[in-house]
């Protein structure tokens, strides 16, 4: 029998007597929600309502959560690790004064009368978009009105994603960036996966040291958008100019999109325009970045003096170390075990990363360096 659920009490488990795996899991019900009805059997709420079959094709879990998993049960099994985390892409340097600075001077200017604003322009502020254009673009003819503010490039490429929709092919750089990959399946832009991991109706343009980690695009099929990363993440290499020309003649001639992802370049607004309107601001990001910069030095140099096959670090943070004939995943795990540092497994990136480890040179120069030391003691 049909039981009228109160919008604002109660939390659903969705179950069903057809397989789960069709169905979304819910926590709550929004408030302004129209009343529903679901059958009750032994006490248990159940719905109809179906989730996105395309959630279906995805492979496991996304990569970061599972290394956070993996991270929290090597702590358990060893409470007393100091644990180096030379993983995920988070910073640790703080951000400059005068940036914050300006931050806490536009957030109190809220409490008065004439300092408070409510909802912002829904592109952001045209003041920052118009320095960006200035200081970012400064010789590309780029107008300030097409310059957007967002909450980050995860969201950015979902919606685009959106934004295109369904229908379209696209082609995405191996390995590179899942998020591009993920979403697209999660559109609908895809079939499902293969062994090796590769989604029908994705073409997967192999970067690897072999062509220089840029795409042989004569035998790349045409597709509707080109998800391009550079400098590159994972595998840190920056295209050429030369490389950059390619790719646009190759879309120009087959009247592709290019979703161009220059990572790492996020401004807040008003610590934005401290950091680009002056060059107070310019000199203290770019310290910052230095920092960042020689941690990398620091890790590139390690795995060298090691004979490792090591690539990147020069303009990105991310340095990509080749170990021939071992599984990422394994290779993770062996360095986690013995040396207590987190990296990230290069096949999380593509299946043209298996073999490949991702360090990432965001941490404090002493852990970055005590990180080398256990690095070198283990793989000696």
């Amino acid at each position: 029998m049909g039981m009228p659920v109160m919008r604002n009490k109660v939390s659903l488990s969705l179950l069903s007597d057809d397989p789960p795996s069709r169905f979304l899991e819910k926590s709550v019900l929004p408030l302004d929600a129209a009343p529903i009805h679901v059958k009750t059997t032994g006490g248990a709420p159940r719905t109809s309502v179906l989730r996105n079959p395309n959630m279906e094709k995805l492979q496991k879990g996304y990569l970061f959560p599972e290394i956070s998993i993996k991270h929290e049960a090597h702590l358990k099994k060893y409470p007393d690790a100091k644990v180096i985390s030379l993983g995920i892409g988070d910073t640790t340097e703080p951000i400059p004064s005068v940036i914050t600075s300006a931050m806490a001077e536009y957030v109190l200017a809220l409490s008065t009368p004439e300092g408070y604003q409510g909802y912002g322009p829904e592109q952001g502020q045209m003041n920052l978009r118009k320095v960006i254009a200035e200081k970012v673009y400064p010789a590309m003819g780029i107008k300030e009105s097409e310059v957007f503010i967002s909450d980050g490039a995860q969201c950015d490429i979902a919606r685009l994603q959106t934004l295109f929709g369904p229908n379209v092919t696209i082609a995405v750089q191996d390995p590179t960036f899942p998020g591009y990959v993920d979403n697209g399946v999660i559109v609908g832009q895809t079939g499902s996966a293969d062994e090796a991991g590769k989604y029908a109706g994705i073409a997967y343009m192999r970067c690897a040291p072999e062509n220089h980690f840029f795409p042989d695009l004569s035998r790349a099929p045409r597709t509707d958008v080109i998800f391009f990363c550079s400098p590159n993440n994972p595998t840190g290499h920056a295209a050429s100019a030369a490389q950059l020309r390619e790719l646009v003649d190759f879309a120009r001639r087959n009247g592709s999109i290019i979703v161009f992802d220059t990572a790492y370049a996020c401004v807040a607004q008003a610590g934005g325009l401290a950091c680009l309107s002056t060059e107070e601001g310019r000199d203290a990001v770019r310290r910052v970045v230095g920092v960042y910069k020689d941690n990398a030095r620091v890790l590139v140099d390690t795995f060298a003096s090691l004979g490792k096959e090591v690539y990147g670090g020069t303009d990105s943070p991310y340095v990509w170390v080749r170990f021939p004939g071992h599984r990422s995943w394994d290779v993770f795990a062996e360095i986690l075990e013995k040396t207590h540092v987190i990296t990230v497994p290069g096949s999380g990136f593509g299946p043209g990363g298996e073999g490949f480890i991702r360090v990432s040179a965001f941490n404090s120069r002493d852990r970055v360096l005590e990180a080398a030391a256990r690095l070198k003691k283990f793989l000696a």
